[in-house]
């Protein structure tokens, strides 16, 4: 696959490739997603907004260059932001590859950075030399201010020009919670979404802190995804009820929403509402309760996004689909192509009435 190194969110050309229950593949414009949907049929996204998480500044003791990438918070709550985990560098910026970064400066407890208008104590170190956890001086109308004026959003060098915050902000976006963009959901307009109420079906969104995709180390990648905080509203709850009512499937908009419905999944299948902390890994062996298929974008192999699709389907098909992905010079990363995978019929997992038999997709 080839990066996609624009930031347009939805191009007329945007593709789709589809897998259906049976795991037949084909391939799509991506503004045709809303034919893969039926009647009863309930979409849910994520409307976290991008926090400017990237925070350049230097070490003030010996006046190091560092750069901040906020990368967890302990809950949504917008007084809460005074401790944040970060992963942190040395001097360079988004266009040298995250890989090839220089480490940070050495780093202690009690250590202070200054970035731009914002002052931040290093708290501990969490088990890595980039991974910190930070305290920000100052009340929550003061580190809003300060992340507004002074952060960027996180970015990589497979985008050769600087981000600006309305790039990576969905139509739908709301609270600032998230630490890179929840992108799955570029690929929702205000139109679909009056095409989908035209066709029957539904739509709803929960707040999930989308996290950082790359560190840069191999080791603290393994770590992905980090704990994330999110919210359920009773909105999105009660639709997932009627869904299942409806004998319809629930689509998840993205990772994030696939983590967020599955870590507050109760053993009958329905969803708590409120706040809670994702901290689930999940992939091949895992059981989903609660989400018939994603809407995601294309993921390489060995990523933790990735390893998620394995609970979609199995390896085999995730191999045909990632030729096919390569065959047909598909675009990845957050402005790139997206897929469309309904969970496979053959997983064993727990099954609702979706249809899958007759019409898998409403293809057959």
């Amino acid at each position: 696959m080839i990066a996609a190194n624009r930031p347009v969110q939805r191009p007329a050309g945007a593709r789709l490739l589809v897998i259906d229950a049976a795991g037949a593949i084909r391939h799509a414009l991506r503004s045709s997603f809303v034919d893969f949907l039926g009647p009863g049929d309930l979409v849910v996204a994520n409307d976290a907004a991008v926090i400017p998480a990237s925070l350049h500044g230097e070490h003030m003791s010996n006046g190091a260059p560092i750069e901040v990438r906020l990368a967890g918070r302990g809950s949504l709550d917008p007084d809460d932001v005074a401790r944040f985990s970060a992963v942190v560098f040395g001097s360079g910026d988004f266009r040298t590859r995250t890989e090839d970064r220089e480490p940070p400066p050495p780093l202690a407890p009690g250590d202070r950075l200054r970035l731009g208008p914002l002052s931040a104590t290093v708290e501990a170190l969490l088990d890595h030399p980039r991974l910190v956890m930070l305290r920000f001086d100052g009340d929550a109308d003061d580190i809003w201010a300060g992340l507004a004026r002074h952060g960027r959003p996180i970015q990589y060098a497979h985008i050769e020009s600087p981000l600006r915050l309305w790039d990576v902000w969905t139509p739908i976006a709301g609270p600032p919670a998230a630490f890179e963009p929840p992108s799955a959901g570029f690929a929702i307009d205000w139109g679909m979404l009056a095409d989908m109420r035209a066709r029957g079906v539904d739509f709803a969104t929960l707040t999930h802190a989308a996290g950082i995709s790359s560190t840069g180390d191999e080791e603290l990648d393994r770590r992905l995804p980090f704990d994330e905080p999110y919210y359920i509203p009773a909105a999105a709850a009660y639709a997932v009820e009627r869904a299942r009512a409806r004998g319809g499937r629930v689509i998840a908009t993205g990772t994030t929403v696939v983590r967020a419905l599955e870590d507050a999944a109760l053993s009958n299948g329905r969803v708590r509402i409120g706040a809670g902390m994702a901290t689930n890994r999940i992939g091949a062996y895992t059981q989903l309760r609660v989400v018939d298929a994603i809407l995601s974008g294309t993921h390489e192999p060995g990523t933790s996004h990735y390893e998620l699709l394995r609970a979609f389907a199995d390896d085999a098909t995730l191999r045909r689909a990632d030729e096919e992905l390569n065959a047909g010079a598909y675009l990845t990363h957050e402005f790139g192509d997206s897929v469309l995978i309904e969970r496979s019929i053959f997983s064993g997992a727990p099954a609702g009435d979706y249809r899958r038999e007759a019409a898998a997709f409403h293809l057959l």
